[in-house]
């Protein structure tokens, strides 16, 4: 039975180095939690063949901010178009619910009392130094955190975050939905075969 997959991929370069064309951003490494195998790993650039095997065996592919960046860098190199295969972005979930985008180390330390091991702009550091056995491990981290506050939200119905001077709930029902979810065929394809 498919599952989902939650996933996060760091970049070789910035914004800054691209002119803030998303499009001409390239893959350093993608991490992924595989909850059929209940596996995590890591693909580099060279390796995305594999990760997009994965993307279409998932029942859904979770991401936090996916659809406006992760989503789009890989799309460059998806044969197909990655955007029909199912996906849910819990950023975009929160936002819809809170009218407001917060950063997922914000909501990891509220609900998890856990903490991000860096960034976005320290990871492509990182990259660009050949320390590619710290990036990954940096990238696994991000899922790993990413998967804790999904499940969370799943088995619990809601997740925290930040309020001045406390932490409020916030409802995330839904969640379970997209745990669950069922797929009717084998693979999601996005090419005519």
């Amino acid at each position: 039975m498919a599952k989902p997959l939650i996933f996060d991929i760091e970049t070789q370069n910035s914004f800054r180095d691209v002119n803030n064309d998303v499009r001409k951003l390239k893959v350093s490494v993608v991490a992924a939690y595989d909850f059929a195998t209940e596996q995590a790993r890591a693909f580099t650039e060279s390796q995305l063949p594999e990760l997009f095997k994965l993307f279409e065996k998932a029942s859904v592919i979770i991401g936090y901010n996916s659809n406006s960046f992760d989503l789009a860098v890989l799309n460059e190199y998806y044969v197909g178009d990655v955007y029909r295969l199912p996906h849910f972005d819990l950023l975009e979930d929160i936002k819809e619910k809170l009218g407001k985008r917060l950063p997922l180390d914000d909501l990891v330390q509220a609900t998890l009392n856990q903490g991000k091991t860096g960034h976005g702009l320290h990871a492509i550091e990182l990259y660009k130094q050949g320390k590619m056995d710290e990036l990954i491990a940096y990238c696994k981290d991000d899922v790993r955190l990413t998967r804790d506050l999904f499940m969370h939200g799943v088995e619990r119905g809601y997740i925290y975050y930040p309020d001045i001077p406390k932490k409020k709930v916030l409802p995330v029902e839904n969640w379970k939905d997209q745990f669950t979810m069922q797929r009717v065929q084998g693979h999601n394809l996005t090419l005519g075969f």
